[in-house]
């Protein structure tokens, strides 16, 4: 009955006890967000006139000394060193504003020696974001800190205004009593209007002060983002590699999936079946009934090996899908499901063909899934488009538990997905139900 009337009206959870809730407008100027905020701000100035001076020396000494040899090393040294300033903003970001910035790629030198790596320095797009930030940084810098400060001066020097009069007693006014030395000083104020206005002024200006540095210090953010870490088309470069890592894998685990169930499949019933023909030819003069037998047996081989090697045909592109979309290929796909599944397709026009395939083996691997681990009852398959995504999603009400963490099939379809830009999200609570949904782009 404590814990709920304290949870209630506004007790801790033990014992009754209140807890201090204070809005998030009178916690902010105490915060220790606020003052790491601030102190960024501050330290701002003096970095940024220390990035500005050295990057605006190198350049221009380097730019002047281009008609000669000393040019390029003193343009290539500048850059260098801008990079290592920019190492220590990122970690300073990181220290008082608790930014996570990765470093940017480093500069790639195809040939070893001085100039090769000089050249590499001044063609690399990174060095000369680093020096665009030296420059830009300190005009911003010089105007943060004025605003910060003078915010945080004059509202703490405004909220705590009354405590001069008692502090300073000869300048709480000529009309009131003041006495000194040995003796307590008491003072009248001439205008406790104009004091209390300017108090509450103060006391305005004091819970803005944090709120204003943070907006400050989200265009920091910024800068350090986007000109001090790796850039978004290194980033996409280095994403596009990983994803070619993982389709050149999935492409050759394909292969060696074919290759074992052509070996083991029907390559063998094929030479089985040659050789019992074989037999069969021997006997056929001999014994005609054995040999019929052995015929008859051949016929049943040749139709099994028939039906697999169809099998496997379907599995590697299966015609009904070319030649009328996923909805046909999807329902035939659920007509095969040893669970009973409702398959709806809303679809005004048909994605690339690519795009096409993915999209059915993910659903026909989420089938087997669910027809091999999830002891379901029924399941659903929905496929649409959201603007420029081809949406599916799989249900069933099965015992649940799924997981793409667990290294199973399921993380081998979202590696795959995710080389095409797609995402697998997979909501399954122990007991079920199982929600699996796959986004694909829309390309036509």
């Amino acid at each position: 009955m404590a814990t709920e009337y304290g949870q209630r009206y506004g007790y801790g959870r033990e014992y009754g006890h209140r807890e201090p809730r204070l809005p998030a407008a009178l916690r902010a100027p105490f915060a220790a967000r606020s003052w790491r905020e601030f102190a960024y701000v501050l330290l701002g100035l003096p970095i940024g006139v220390l990035l500005f001076t050295y990057a605006v020396t190198m350049l221009s000494l380097g730019a002047g000394l281009l008609v000669t040899f000393l040019g390029v090393p003193v343009l290539a040294a500048g850059l260098a060193g801008c990079r290592g300033l920019g190492a220590l903003e990122r970690t300073r970001a990181r220290a008082l504003l608790g930014m996570r910035v990765a470093d940017p790629e480093p500069v790639r030198v195809r040939k070893s020696g001085l100039m090769a790596w000089m050249g590499a320095v001044l063609k690399s797009g990174t060095s000369w974001r680093h020096l665009l930030y030296a420059v830009l940084h300190f005009p911003w810098a010089v105007f943060s800190f004025s605003v910060a400060v003078a915010f945080w001066a004059y509202g703490w020097a405004m909220l705590t205004y009354p405590l001069w009069f008692w502090v300073f007693p000869m300048y709480g006014g000529q009309d009131g009593l003041q006495l000194y030395g040995d003796e307590t000083h008491r003072v009248y104020l001439d205008n406790p209007f104009e004091i209390t206005v300017t108090a509450l002024v103060g006391l305005l200006f004091t819970l803005a002060t944090p709120w204003i540095v943070r907006a400050l210090t989200t265009v920091d953010r910024l800068l350090v983002h986007g000109l001090l870490g790796p850039s978004r088309l290194a980033s996409r470069v280095e994403e596009l590699e990983s994803d070619r890592g993982a389709v050149v894998d999935t492409a050759a685990a394909d292969l060696r999936r074919i290759e074992r169930d052509l070996h083991d499949g029907a390559q063998a019933r094929l030479v089985a079946l040659a050789m019992d023909l074989g037999l069969a030819k021997e006997k056929l003069a001999h014994d005609p009934q054995a040999a019929a037998r052995m015929v008859d047996e051949a016929h049943g081989e040749v139709k099994t090996a028939l039906r697999e090697l169809r099998d496997l045909a379907r599995g590697i592109h299966p015609a009904v899908l070319t030649d009328r979309g996923l909805d046909a290929a999807l329902s035939a796909v659920a007509s095969r499901s040893t669970v009973p599944v409702r398959v709806e397709v809303d679809l005004a026009a048909r994605p690339a063909p690519a795009i096409e395939g993915i999209a059915y083996f993910t659903v026909s691997e989420l089938l087997q899934n669910v027809s091999k681990h999830s002891r379901a009852r029924s399941a659903s398959v929905d496929v649409w488009r959201s603007e420029n995504r081809l949406m599916l999603q799989v249900v069933d009400d099965g015992v649940g538990g799924a997981d793409v963490s667990a290294g199973s099939g399921l993380a081998g379809l979202a590696e795959r997905l995710d080389a095409v830009d797609g995402i697998l999200v997979v909501d399954s609570p122990a007991g079920g139900p199982t929600r699996v949904t796959a986004e694909l782009p829309w390309r036509d």
